[in-house]
């Protein structure tokens, strides 16, 4: 990616992680958009260990793909031969989402080559400072955003009453924790004739175990393509549960989306609570709220949703801070 340093550099950041091309996790979304803000900030950025190097941008502790060149042992040797370099760690997991028993372990060993913590929302900061993570240590919470330039709501068309409401969710990830039993249940509901009156679109991938009734399904997309199927509907709904913050809610709050969220969403609440409806056991009265009070929602979430811009920013302040301590011995 040498078109990323044209220009005199102020100082390098490198990430641990390559953005990926098409469909993919928030991680890569992320390294995306982080280092094309950074280059346009005046900042080098590159994605191994090799020349001077100021700040390291953890993503992900796990070296279980080719996406990721360098992992927590190589960061932890290279800060030792290099002591001014200064690693800031993206927290982005937990266990609880996957029902799994790795990743929280994993999380509090690779904090350890950290200067400073970045959790994608207070929940997951929360989570992790009731496990394993020193909340007197340098950290922030900093949301999730989409870009702006992709994920907006210039061409959403609001619902108006008499027409079919739209619900759309996507998914990159089949596990049943990302909220498949209540989109089967919405489904059903359509499908039964028991929530006229709304259409039910399903875009990504699901478990092989889940067969739509009435729901409209399309494959996995991503970019503009996506965010034009996004726009294109109404709300959003998302029944992940115990996400650290995700970026399906994002993407769709950004392209105009209020959202229809499950109260157990973790990282999602804290957006839900913004622009949304939320619910626990009855969706049905949660989809039939978001129509009948649609207007106030849609200018909430349009007053209030995500922003990729301003999240970059946030990155962008605690990695100069980390430089300009580390350039003056502290």
């Amino acid at each position: 990616m040498s078109f990323f340093n044209r220009r005199k550099e102020m100082a390098r950041v490198v990430f641990n992680m390559k953005p990926a091309k098409g469909p993919w996790g928030g991680s890569s979304q992320f390294v995306e958009q982080m280092a094309d803000y950074l280059v346009r900030r005046g900042y080098g950025i590159g994605f191994d260990l090799s020349g001077n190097v100021d700040a390291i941008i953890l993503i992900d502790p796990r070296e279980d793909n080719s996406l990721k060149p360098f992992g927590v042992a190589d960061i932890a040797r290279f800060k030792k031969d290099h002591p001014r370099a200064r690693v800031l760690h993206r927290v982005n997991e937990c266990d609880q989402r996957k029902a799994t028993t790795f990743m929280d372990p994993l999380l509090a060993e690779a904090n350890k080559v950290a200067d400073y913590t970045v959790f994608i929302s207070t929940w997951l900061r929360d989570y992790h400072a009731a496990r394993w993570f020193d909340a007197s240590k340098p950290h922030r919470p900093i949301y999730n955003g989409a870009d702006p330039a992709i994920y907006h709501p210039i061409g959403n068309a609001p619902f108006k009453a008499g027409e079919t409401m739209r619900l759309v969710t996507h998914h990159w990830s089949d596990n049943p924790l990302k909220g498949f039993d209540i989109y089967e249940e919405i489904d059903n509901l359509i499908a039964g004739g028991e929530l006229p009156g709304f259409e039910l679109r399903i875009i990504g991938r699901w478990p092989s175990s889940v067969k739509w009734k009435a729901a409209r399904t399309f494959p996995p997309s991503s970019g503009r393509e996506l965010a034009d199927q996004l726009r294109d509907c109404h709300v959003y709904v998302t029944a992940s549960r115990w996400e650290p913050c995700g970026m399906h809610h994002v993407e769709g709050a950004q392209c105009g989306l209020p959202l229809v969220f499950h109260e157990d969403g973790g990282g999602i609440v804290e957006a839900g609570l913004k622009y949304g409806v939320g619910f626990h056991t009855d969706v049905k009265s949660a989809l039939l709220k978001a129509r009948a009070t649609y207007p106030a929602l849609r200018q909430q979430v349009l007053e209030r949703m995500p922003d990729g811009e301003c999240m970059c920013w946030e990155y962008e302040r605690a990695i100069r801070n980390l430089i300009m301590d580390s350039r003056h011995g502290l």
